[in-house]
């Protein structure tokens, strides 16, 4: 079992300024960088087989993240081992593709586990799928940001 989703922080989140600050902008042009590091945190998971490899109560830039997932998921569908990285924290979540096994491992926590590629290939282009439908839900202006637009293209 794979689960990956994300939760947008509630109204009286302090993070929720990093949905709402937008407004202060005009969204088409918020740079990659920004939008990786500055914009959208959310609450994050990742279980697979029950081992928590990103927890929900942590939160991370949900641009960045959902752009280093599509870059994995195309490493990955190309042979390539991939990782995925956290500005917020020095751990790695790395992806190793052996056959048509997956074997996904931490930098900094001892636990290793086993999903099948096409598993985790279709919970990976789900959640950039999902990623990009709610930010253009919730600012339809986003959808001329190239950065965005990558997302439905990923």
């Amino acid at each position: 079992m794979i689960r990956l989703s994300f939760e947008a922080p509630s109204p009286g989140s302090p993070w929720r300024k990093t949905w709402s600050s937008t407004s202060q902008v005009d969204p088409a042009g918020i740079s990659e960088m920004e939008l990786r590091y500055k914009y959208f945190g959310a609450n994050v998971e990742l279980i697979v087989d029950d081992i928590e490899i990103i927890s929900k109560k942590k939160f991370v830039t949900l641009v960045d993240l959902a752009l280093s997932v599509s870059h994995a998921a195309k490493r990955l569908s190309s042979g390539e081992d991939a990782a995925l990285g956290f500005t917020e924290s020095e751990e790695v979540i790395l992806l190793r593709r052996d056959g048509d096994l997956v074997t996904i491992s931490s930098s900094k926590r001892h636990w290793r586990v086993s999903a099948v590629h096409e598993e985790l290939s279709d919970a990976f282009n789900g959640f950039v799928r999902q990623v990009h439908s709610r930010l253009i839900d919730d600012i339809p202006e986003l959808a001329a940001n190239p950065v965005i637009q990558r997302l439905s293209t990923e």
